[in-house]
């Protein structure tokens, strides 16, 4: 590590948005800098810390002489008008007693409570930089009155941020006539073809969107951008993303490739509602290439009608498989009173909660994988070297399947056309299930999907080792905020 003062140890301070999907590549950005010499502190509040701790001592345990630490926050739920306990967006979403629109909402705008600890924090400790989510946009101002550069943490890649602000900029769903008529985003490098109902939706005067004009302007205020993403993932987009989008940014995944022991693994997010071991001796007795993966992240949560759907379309395909199914408050089961988990147990296993997703994704018997394009299972789906079905729910993820599907060609579509508002809307049939798990398994096009897929995951892990694209960018910010 260079610096002007050759004493100094960096300290990056990190402020990850209480959700598994921002938690997560955060501990292992922080991880990450700790292990290239640098003090990594992690911010967050009394109940996520016991969710960040268990990881945190394991890899401390494997690397003792390395510095990273959580500091608590505050976050009194019922005074701010949440419930007891509400300290991370798993509280709601899996929660269907609640209006989980409502409780975003105000847990997003509850978050600013944060900004009077922040000030104090960094006054106290003045940290080299401050990596923030970039839900967080009181953030550049408290980092402002200590000196602090705040940097923003999207926990998306640079297709999805670079499609978001052509789309901003030339508003082109203004100009087609019916809210399902395909059209090319403007300058967005590749002809990306999307409909109105697929992007994120840019109502200026909502609340929400007044919230989302404050992160942006945050955002152009900040010292920079840390994307979680390698260079030869998506070179045309990353290159556009800094000549007109952000003028700095520092791409360093993909995070998720720097666990490399098997607790590491396992251990990533929560513990895993699974035996770890027997879930890899399943896989074991199954052949290379065999079995789908499904799972749709940490926030999605399907109706019994559309599980019933996706059990008869992977009944019907014929298929081995590993389906994560969210547990659900009211869920009754309803779905599975015709006998289909019964009829499915040999060549299908079911896990209801959380699963050690980067192990399955790694096994040679997983041969696909059905994602809902969440930026973090991506990476994992790319890193593994999966051809995937892709089925957005909602936020960037449209734009991520189009990325898979259009640019790097390594993924097939299920048929989801637009952003779900409630989990009873357009329901994917059997049918269509059937179909996209046999093409993204079988066939020549799915054999150069696998070979294309294949090609990425020595990239994305040739990224991160040394001279690496990653590894060299991450060298860049160490040198800057060092010095």
């Amino acid at each position: 590590m260079s610096s002007s003062n050759p004493q100094h140890k960096l300290h990056v301070m990190f402020f990850p948005f209480m959700a598994y999907g921002h938690m997560i590549p955060t501990l292992d950005m922080a991880k990450l800098l700790s292990s290239r010499g640098a003090k990594s502190t992690i911010i967050t509040t009394p109940l996520n810390s016991r969710i960040l701790q268990k990881p945190i001592d394991v890899f401390k345990n494997l690397n003792p002489n390395l510095d990273i630490d959580i500091e608590i926050f505050d976050f009194p739920c019922v005074e701010l008008g949440l419930p007891e306990g509400c300290e991370n967006v798993d509280f709601f979403t899996s929660n269907t007693n609640v209006d989980s629109n409502y409780m975003a909402f105000k847990f997003f705008m509850s978050t600013s409570f944060f900004k009077d600890q922040l000030e104090v924090l960094l006054k106290k400790t003045r940290p080299d930089c401050l990596i923030a989510d970039m839900f967080f946009p009181w953030a550049t101002e408290a980092a402002e009155k200590s000196h602090v550069p705040r940097l923003v943490f999207h926990g998306t890649g640079y297709f999805s941020l670079c499609a978001g602000y052509c789309i901003k900029m030339h508003k082109p769903q203004n100009k087609v006539a019916s809210s399902c008529e395909p059209f090319v985003i403007p300058e967005l490098p590749g002809d990306i073809v999307i409909t109105q109902e697929q992007i994120i939706d840019g109502d200026n005067e909502s609340e929400m969107g007044k919230f989302m004009i404050d992160v942006r302007e945050s955002e152009l205020k900040s010292s920079g951008v840390v994307v979680n993403s390698f260079y030869e993932l998506e070179p045309d987009h990353a290159d556009f993303y800094k000549r007109f989008v952000a003028k700095r940014a520092w791409h360093i995944g993909p995070l998720s490739v720097i666990n490399r022991g098997f607790e590491e693994k396992a251990e990533r997010g929560k513990k895993a509602s699974i035996d770890e071991a027997e879930c890899l001796k399943w896989l074991d007795s199954k052949e290379q290439d065999s079995v789908i993966y499904i799972s749709f992240g940490s926030v999605a949560c399907f109706k019994n009608k559309q599980l019933r759907e996706i059990a008869l379309g992977l009944e019907a395909s014929g298929t081995n498989f590993i389906w994560v199914v969210r547990e659900n408050t009211d869920d009754k089961e309803e779905w599975l009173q015709e006998g289909v988990e019964e009829r499915l147990k040999e060549r299908g296993m079911i896990i209801r909660g959380w699963a050690p997703q980067v192990l399955i994704l790694e096994h040679q018997a997983t041969g696909g994988f059905v994602t809902h394009c969440g930026w973090n299972s991506l990476l994992e789906g790319v890193a593994a070297g999966l051809p995937m079905v892709t089925w957005p729910i909602g936020a960037e993820q449209f734009y991520n399947e189009k990325l898979v599907t259009q640019v790097l060609r390594t993924g097939v579509n299920v048929g989801a056309t637009k952003h779900v508002k409630a989990m009873e809307d357009d329901i994917i049939s059997r049918e269509k299930v059937e179909k996209a798990v046999r093409e993204v398994l079988v066939g020549v096009e799915a054999e150069e999907r696998r070979k294309r897929a294949k090609k990425l995951a020595e990239m994305a892990k040739a990224a991160v080792e040394e001279g690496g694209s990653s590894f060299n960018d991450l060298n860049n910010f160490i040198k800057e905020f060092s010095s």
